[in-house]
């Protein structure tokens, strides 16, 4: 009969860490050959393709043409230096990508060196014992060893959507062909969707069932977001405009002052100018490192909608065992026999002979190597306390399992001794299914349902135990043909995670509701509230309840509830489409098979990485790789924050285009001096892409970040308000700078001149802008403080660079620049920082979020 624990796990040792370290470097990873990383060629390529570049070599061309050059040189190299930033963002981008593929890729649990280990799927080696469980992902084309009622979903491979029954191989190691109920073979990609098994890998990689088909795993998608759509349709608006004012200008000009060649760079200048090329890169990458820092946190970002999502989330619905506690049971309180006994209060090797049996069966009822933290603590518990009786017994043989379901919440496990001619039966779960199977009155189920509430109520995980014995040859097929006896309840206790009760206060702070939903009893739920501060609202409501309930009832007190107790995972997805229905945005947490689909629903799927099954991780949005709850607020701070630095950089994009836009048009259209070349725009566009690309997208959050009420999903980040006040900045800045022009041409100080003061001018407005965008809620000087090192490195550049072009004659004379005294030099420092004077007073009057 197939069982997993007709081989004992304890005894097998599978491979130890260094062959299995060996055998990848000799076959590689357990993985099919993913997307090529683009080549240095490939990468200019890309960039060339973009319409800056594009122009940036008409330019050059047009140069050639002339015979100038020094001039095309010098654009030429500008395009090197993009060329070279541009390979930076994106090797970095590739990398961060990369990084997180290996940890969203499926996990697969295997015997090393005689201990369980979870590790990457990629990992796996030919040789490798897999412990298959329900919701896992098979890593690796093996043969079963062992198994119980375990059912595999391949339509994957072979289309068909039944899953079929796996049978152990009896000791023949062969792969059969997909398809086909009843044979031993597992393979690669393929769902575990009940219960459990022993496997041994015979194939990986490219020689798996999945491999010689050339189906691919799934990996992280970057899909497009919301946001990048909305810049998709920016980019693409200004675009047009740009074409149509260059056209214009390049006809104008010519026209007008009969000189075509400069009517044409004056074209391509304007339309550099009003290019915002940096936004589609500046999503790209805070998307990218946005997801990358977020793992940081220990939550792995799945979908890149979600780095937007969890930052405007109204309710986290989040499980209390794992989540919210430590999950590390153990026993606290025992019942039988109408007494109560304290475990922790008392030394455990005085366990009194009434409470013996309840510690036998419920040991018995367990995994003989348990991993679950329950059983774990159980084991302890007899070895602590029945190490010298006869209630351990090493030498009796499993012979069937009768697993946990949807219908009965109770597992029973069927033992042979060596000298017992009887089957004896042991079984434990939830303490109405025990008490279902063991058939007791309606007085009896009172009385155990009053000690159950008062365990409860101390903040306990109850279970109940029960035990009986089976004189024919043939088992029965299901738990109930059983005549069990109850034998009594065990309360265990779960410690609740050390930072949580801070992180549910500052979920409250920032305007987000935290809903407990879990399987324990509403006493258990209400104390663990308790203790970590979470408002239980105005009642709780149970599984039971819930099934009483239509819709629209529920919807109605949806909002005063924050408990749900004694939930099965199906009922989640009818708690998720609630609170969406009053308008939420919801972040769910689940772990299981059957949280797929609630998973799926919440507007922010949270699986858990510890614990969790591939299924649930396939369904969810984000994973935390701790299961602690802290982590999910950590990200929603972080979503908050990356969103906040989005805005923030777009805002200065719009700003400084708008002083460049119009250096670039005005001379055209008045019949001044043009002020701004091809050159000078690549020079502005040096400083532009790494400041918003990397300045902002490194900017801490703000102080208040976490004290104001979520935004809505339904926000977008080209709001009428941050574009008002961009374009506005931008105004009082082109203000500023063509005052300079004006005035300098007026004092007749020459053309050259005048466009080096103006140019100048335009730089330090250009850093004024980088500063005061930095943070929207304090002014530069307080905000100077904060830690940004690329900031500095960037303004540094800048007036370096400024510096040589502005003294160094060969570079005067390509920038067209006339000499400047430290006087002009001091002016347009000053005139440039007083064009962002009015929006920090602005700031000390008026705080914006």
């Amino acid at each position: 009969m197939d069982n997993l624990d007709l081989i004992d796990i304890a005894k097998i040792s599978g491979l130890s860490e260094e062959e299995a370290h060996k055998r990848i470097q000799k076959y590689g990873y357990n993985e099919l050959p993913s997307t090529e990383k683009r080549t240095f060629l490939n990468l200019m390529i890309d960039v060339i393709k973009e319409p800056m570049f594009l122009l940036l070599i008409a330019c050059g061309s047009i140069y050639f043409v002339l015979g100038d050059l020094q001039e095309a040189l010098m654009l030429m190299g500008f395009v090197g230096v993009i060329i070279a930033i541009t390979f930076y963002q994106e090797r970095k981008t590739e990398n961060t990508l990369e990084a997180l593929r290996d940890l969203s890729s499926p996990r697969a649990q295997v015997i090393r060196d005689g201990k369980k280990k979870r590790i990457a799927g990629r990992e796996v080696v030919q040789d490798d014992i897999l412990i298959l469980e329900e919701g896992d992902r098979v890593p690796a084309d093996a043969v079963v060893l062992s198994c119980t009622n375990l059912m595999v979903d391949e339509s994957l491979l072979t289309g068909e959507s039944v899953p079929v029954r796996k049978i152990s191989c009896g000791g023949v190691i062969k792969m059969d062909r997909p398809g086909g109920d009843g044979i031993p073979s597992v393979y690669s990609g393929t769902m575990v969707v009940q219960g459990q098994g022993l496997a041994q890998v015979i194939n990986t990689g490219l020689h798996t069932e999945m491999g010689k088909i050339g189906k691919s795993l799934k990996i992280l998608k970057t899909e497009d977001t919301a946001l990048q759509k909305e810049s998709r349709v920016l980019v693409r608006n200004m675009a047009l405009i740009g074409v149509f004012l260059c056209a214009v200008v390049i006809i104008v000009y010519g026209i007008t002052r009969l000189n075509w060649i400069n009517g044409f760079l004056a074209g391509i200048t304007l339309a550099m100018a009003i290019l915002p090329e940096e936004i589609p890169v500046v999503l790209t990458i805070f998307l990218a490192l946005g997801a990358w820092r977020i793992s940081q946190k220990r939550v792995l970002t799945r979908r890149s909608h979600a780095i937007q999502a969890i930052g405007s989330s109204t309710v986290l619905c989040v499980d209390k065992t794992g989540t919210l506690t430590l999950n590390e049971m153990s026993v606290s309180k025992i019942f039988s026999q109408g007494r109560f006994y304290n475990v922790n209060s008392s030394k455990q090797n005085c366990l009194p002979e009434k409470f013996h049996q309840l510690v036998e069966f419920s040991i018995l009822a367990s995994q003989w190597d348990p991993f679950d933290p329950m059983e774990k603590s159980l084991k302890k518990l007899g070895l602590d306390t029945l190490s010298e009786t006869e209630h351990l017994h090493d030498d009796w043989t499993i012979v069937r399992e009768y697993p946990l379901s949807a219908e009965l919440l109770a597992m029973s496990h069927v033992w042979n001794s060596p000298d017992g001619k009887d089957y004896i039966i042991a079984a434990k779960g939830a303490p109405e299914a025990i008490m279902d199977l063991c058939h007791l009155d309606e007085k009896q189920i009172n009385e155990i349902n009053e000690n159950v509430t008062a365990m409860a109520n101390e903040g306990l995980r109850v279970i109940g135990v029960a035990k009986s014995s089976f004189q024919e040859s043939e088992l029965p097929g299901k738990q109930h043909d059983f005549v069990f006896e109850f034998l009594g309840l065990i309360g265990f206790l779960d410690p609740v995670r050390p930072q949580v009760k801070e992180a549910v206060q500052e979920c409250y702070d920032a305007g987000i509701r935290v809903v407990m939903i879990t399987g324990d009893y509403v006493g258990t739920a209400r104390n663990i509230a308790q203790r970590i501060g979470l408002n239980p609202g105005g009642k709780s409501i149970t599984g039971l309840e819930l099934d009483n309930m239509n819709n629209n009832k529920l919807n109605k007190i949806i909002n005063e509830v924050n408990i749900f107790a004694r939930v099965i995972p199906e009922q989640k997805l009818r708690i998720v489409e609630s609170l969406k229905s009053r308008g939420d945005i919801v972040a769910m947490t689940g772990d299981g098979v059957n949280d797929a689909p609630a998973l799926k629903s919440a507007h922010i799927g949270i699986s858990m990485g510890g614990r969790g099954t591939d299924v649930a991780r396939e369904s969810s949005a984000l994973v935390l790789l701790d299961d602690d709850f802290s982590s999910i607020v950590s990200a929603v701070k972080m979503g908050r924050r990356i969103f906040d630095n989005l805005k923030k950089a777009t805002s200065y994009i719009f700003a400084v285009h708008v002083p460049i836009i119009g250096m670039s048009l005005l001379p055209v259209l008045f019949h001044w001096p043009l002020v701004l070349f091809p050159v000078h725009i690549v020079f502005l566009e040096l400083i532009i892409d790494p400041a918003c690309s990397i300045i902002f997208e490194a900017e801490k959050a703000e102080p208040n970040v976490m004290k104001r009420p979520p935004r809505s999903l339904k926000e977008p980040i080209f709001d009428k308000k941050m574009i008002g006040l961009s374009i506005l900045q931008g105004i009082v800045v082109l203000g500023i700078v063509l005052s300079v022009y004006l005035i300098a041409l007026n004092l007749n100080q020459g053309e050259d001149s005048a466009r080096a003061l103006c140019f100048t001018t335009l730089i330090v407005a250009n850093l004024a802008l980088i500063l005061t965008n930095r943070s929207w809620s304090s002014t530069i000087i307080e905000n100077i403080r904060s830690p940004n090192s690329a900031l500095w490195w960037v303004i540094g550049g800048a007036l370096l660079f400024l510096g040589l072009v502005l003294f160094i004659p060969p570079l005067q004379k390509l920038f067209s620049f006339g000499p400047l005294h430290v006087n002009d030099i001091i002016i347009c420092f000053i005139a440039g920082m007083i064009s962002i004077v009015w929006f920090e007073a602005l700031k000390m009057f008026k705080k914006f979020d």
